[in-house]
C-alpha cells in the first residue's frame, strides 16, 4: 500500500543515514520500527479497574429506601451544601 506520511526532517535525515549503513531501504527500516511499535503495543495489557469492595451490609437501614437526593443532602448537612 502506498502512503504520505510526514516525518521531521532531522528524523528522516537519521534514518537515511542508518538505512544506507545497513544496505537497507528506507521502507524496510520503517516496516522494521511499525512492526516493533505494533508488537510492543500488543503486548501490552489493556487497563483494568481492579474490582474493590469492602465488607459492609450496604446502606444504614434510615438510607436503604432513600434517593440519592435524600443521601447528599444528609452527607452535606451543616456543610453550606
Amino acid at each position: 500500500m502506498k502512503t504520505t506520511i510526514d516525518i521531521a526532517n532531522g528524523l528522516f535525515e537519521e534514518a537515511k543515514k542508518i538505512a544506507r549503513r545497513d544496505n537497507t531501504t528506507l521502507k524496510a527500516l520503517i516496516e522494521e520500527g511499525l512492526r516493533r511499535v505494533v508488537e510492543e503495543k500488543k503486548r501490552k495489557k489493556a487497563f483494568r479497574l481492579k474490582k474493590v469492595t469492602f465488607k459492609g451490609r450496604g446502606l444504614s437501614p434510615e438510607f436503604r429506601d432513600a434517593s440519592w437526593e435524600e443521601i447528599r443532602r444528609e452527607i452535606y448537612k451543616g456543610r453550606g451544601g
